[in-house]
């Protein structure tokens, strides 16, 4: 369990100042000219060293992701922070927005830093109205305070933040698809290569990357790569914010440690399940798009990214769902298909069609209306959708569904059996 001196996000709960002297007085924008002085190798060494990993799901080494930013380059480079948050579940980025505005800010110069960008962007999702306000006011303190603009901090570098709001896509959430957006056209997905390192905005060097992965970087830079690196298993170092929901008796966001265990987790800060850890059902233990996995699992299971990948899972963006012996497993994971259907921009024919159909097939096991032969049916689909398109919306389609075949199929065969026992026959 993390202990209070190690936690990045102090506010996260919004119980103290979020404006400019509240997040002053807990430390933010301390020393930060002297960390802008000792220049991008430097940072971008420490980043690193400290084995953070993309906190946006797809858990890339940050140092690493930056360090593809070309050194030298005639055209203008960017850093464009994803603040799109729209995976059910899902969210941490807007309580860190709301509550901790100014450790973001202060991770986009250091990170824009350390790629030789002059300005970013944060896409924020368009729905998060109040949290884009909160946002923009930030960024007005932090330069009126001359800690952005020119001479950020006075350390000699020039560097300005711009918010924008999107407009409602989940698409946009892939990064080549904000990209598209940001840009003024419909959000899709590009094809890569090239890579947004080589052409992204404007079709200029750009690097995008999620709230908590920019926010987590000032501290890390202070306090030192070996702190963070120290704290979680190897490659796995770190903390993380997780969201606890679902069928749990205190819903919470709350930073701990990678690695600890789920249920650990799920008792310590969320109350335990519902009704009593022997009440589980099954979690979704990384968002909606990473597979369920059933309590045989979660007794045991550690919360990072190559324990959950190890049972077939993913840690994704830690959105913790759970789920009770009262869930009907099979409609839980038949809305998850609607919602991907939905949210498919249309451009990949696996995607386009087969979303929709696999969310059909999906309301007829809701309700026994299938044979059992169609479970191999749907799987199979599954996986010609799976690793088969642009983008990874295939695969956050695939993945639920292939997670309840995986550990509930007798389920499945079951409602399919009672339905065909009580149906009434033609004469």
């Amino acid at each position: 369990m993390l202990s209070d001196k190690d936690r990045i996000f102090t506010n996260l709960y919004g119980q103290r100042d979020w404006h400019l002297p509240g997040a002053l007085s807990r430390g933010d924008w301390d020393g930060t000219k002297e960390l802008v002085l000792k220049g991008r190798d430097w940072i971008i060494n420490e980043m690193k060293n400290s084995g953070l990993r993309g906190r946006g799901g797809a858990g890339f080494p940050t140092g690493l992701k930056w360090s593809f930013m070309p050194k030298e380059s005639k055209q203008p480079c960017y850093l464009v922070v994803n603040a799109d948050e729209s995976e059910p579940g899902t969210c941490k980025d807007r309580d860190i927005i709301r509550h901790d505005p100014q450790k973001l800010i202060e991770g986009c110069l250091l990170a824009s830093v350390a790629m030789g960008a002059h300005t970013a962007y944060i896409y924020i999702r368009g729905e998060f109205v109040n949290e884009a306000h909160r946002l923009n006011e930030a960024v007005q303190e932090a330069y009126a305070a001359g800690l952005i603009g020119k001479n950020a901090c006075g350390s000699g570098y020039d560097f300005d933040l711009y918010v924008h709001r999107g407009a409602g896509a989940y698409i946009c959430g892939e990064e080549t698809a904000l990209l598209e957006s940001l840009e003024g056209r419909k959000g899709q997905p590009r094809l890569k290569p090239p890579f947004p390192a080589n052409s992204g905005l404007y079709g200029c060097p750009t690097t995008v990357n999620n709230v908590e992965s920019i926010a987590v970087a000032p501290t890390i830079l202070r306090r030192g790569a070996s702190w963070f690196a120290g704290i979680g298993r190897p490659k796995n170092e770190g903390t993380k914010v997780f969201c606890i929901s679902g069928h749990v008796e205190k819903p919470c966001n709350v930073e701990e440690a990678m690695g600890i265990p789920l249920r650990e987790l799920i008792e310590t800060h969320a109350g335990g399940v519902r009704g009593g850890w022997d009440n589980l059902l099954a979690i979704i233990p990384g968002g909606s798009s990473v597979p369920c996995i059933p309590k045989s699992i979660c007794d045991t299971v550690l919360m990072d990214f190559d324990a959950l990948r190890e049972v077939k899972s993913g840690l994704g963006t830690a959105a913790v769902i759970v789920m009770d012996k009262s869930t009907d497993i099979i409609k839980a994971i038949a809305r998850l298909a609607k919602f991907y259907k939905h949210e498919s921009c249309g451009q990949c024919t696996p995607c386009r069609e087969g979303t929709g159909w696999m969310w059909r097939v999906m309301e007829r096991m809701v309700k026994g209306h299938a044979t059992v032969e169609e479970i191999d049916m749907l799987l199979e689909v599954s996986f010609e959708i799976e690793g088969h398109t642009i983008c990874a919306l295939g695969d956050a389609a695939a993945w639920p569904i292939q997670g309840l075949i995986r550990h509930f199929r007798p389920e499945m065969e079951k409602r399919i059996l009672e339905y065909r026992a009580s149906a009434p026959r033609a004469a």
